[in-house]
């Protein structure tokens, strides 16, 4: 178990932030070196060309070391949709074919396929999480010759329900599908194993649980789509961009590995580093105690939602590291307005709260939520 960790962010002792799922809080230390990012970007006639390259691969090795995956397969991209639309690309549909998802998935891996699907006359079939089987049941019987591709999550951003990736991996292999996955929600805060799991493309944004800055995330590319399209042709994922002296010597060939999925401006010089110092804290506090710890603060904040009478729903088929509790009948359409104002930070997600603590959070967070909760319902 990880000790608390409160020391290592800017969080107020009135604060109780259980809403990681939401937006992860930058560590202090990302803090201090975007800061010190936006100052070099006030100063750039001391950046040199090697500083368009050096901190992105600083940073594609940090991501996979994260997902247990090789650095060259991990492109720099802004946003989950940036990655699946880049996926999107690569994937052929046809009329007849299917894509698979979870009902109520995040839009971020919905639209880049509806809208794939309605250009080719395929079909998305959305799979039911709550199946009285489990998630991971339903989606396996989903997957069948006519699937083209499993598009999904390995926890489910409203409820928490989790998926076993390897298990579907392994089907998606059996049935000839693309596997796409988008592991916002879990990425940093789940042991993840790309060896096991064998995506054909993975993206996580960096704002969630790898606590790092907004508009920055990564797109994991299986080896055998290295070769594919990138979403756009921009002058630093072209191959020979070191040499700023012969960029008008155009080439058609790309960067190797991943990097010709790279977005253009990828260097960030002012939010790359905070996502590097982000990532090296992650893997410093190490992924499976992480994953570990984040499961015993949920189980214990859960029990005390029984003692209150707020039950747990799916306690037992929930990634580690949410917390997702039925609202009684009659709670108060304000619920979270009132949480909000006696320093408790939440979500609601339909007819449920979603609770979703990290290293920061600590026993006096856990009593503020049970007290305000407690008085407003």
């Amino acid at each position: 178990m990880i000790p608390s960790q409160r020391a290592s962010f800017d969080m107020p002792r009135e604060v109780a932030y259980l809403n990681c799922a939401y937006m992860g809080p930058l560590p202090r230390a990302a803090v201090e070196a975007g800061v010190a990012g936006a100052r070099r970007k006030a100063r750039p006639w001391e950046l040199r060309p090697a500083d368009f390259f050096a901190e992105t691969e600083v940073a594609r090795s940090l991501f996979a070391r994260i997902v247990e995956a090789d650095a060259e397969g991990v492109a720099i991209v802004p946003a989950a949709s940036y990655g699946v639309a880049t996926a999107a690309r690569n994937v052929a549909l046809a009329p007849g074919r299917r894509v698979v998802t979870l009902r109520e998935q995040f839009p971020s891996n919905v639209y880049s396929w509806r809208a794939l699907a309605a250009d080719t006359g395929a079909e998305v079939v959305a799979v039911d999480a709550a199946d009285l089987r489990g998630a991971t049941a339903a989606v396996l019987e989903a997957l069948d010759e006519r699937t083209a591709v499993a598009a999904l999550p390995n926890v489910l951003w409203t409820t928490g329900a989790r998926l076993d990736l390897a298990a579907i991996g392994a089907r998606c292999r059996e049935v000839g599908a693309a596997l796409v996955l988008d592991l916002t929600q879990s990425a940093g805060a789940m042991v993840t194993d790309f060896r096991a799991i064998r995506p054909d493309f993975a993206v996580a944004a960096a704002y969630k649980w790898l606590l790092g800055p907004y508009a920055l995330g990564f797109l994991y590319v299986a080896p055998e789509r290295r070769d594919g399209r990138p979403l756009e042709e921009n002058w630093l994922n072209h191959a020979g961009s070191e040499d700023f002296a012969r960029l008008v010597d155009y080439r058609d060939d790309h960067q190797p590995g991943a990097r010709r999925f790279d977005m253009g401006e990828r260097a960030q010089f002012a939010t790359m580093p905070a996502g590097i110092a982000s990532l090296e804290q992650l893997l410093a506090w190490g992924v499976a105690e992480i994953e570990a710890t984040l499961a015993a603060k949920t189980a214990a904040i859960g029990a005390r939602a029984r003692a209150i009478g707020l039950a747990p729903i799916d306690d037992d088929r929930r990634g580690p590291h949410f917390l997702s509790l039925a609202l009684p009948p009659g709670a108060p359409p304000d619920l979270l307005a009132r949480l909000a104002a006696e320093g408790v930070h939440i979500s609601q997600r339909g007819a449920a709260l979603r609770i979703t603590p990290h290293l920061y959070n600590d026993d006096a967070d856990v009593d503020r939520l049970m007290q305000a909760l407690g008085a407003a319902l």
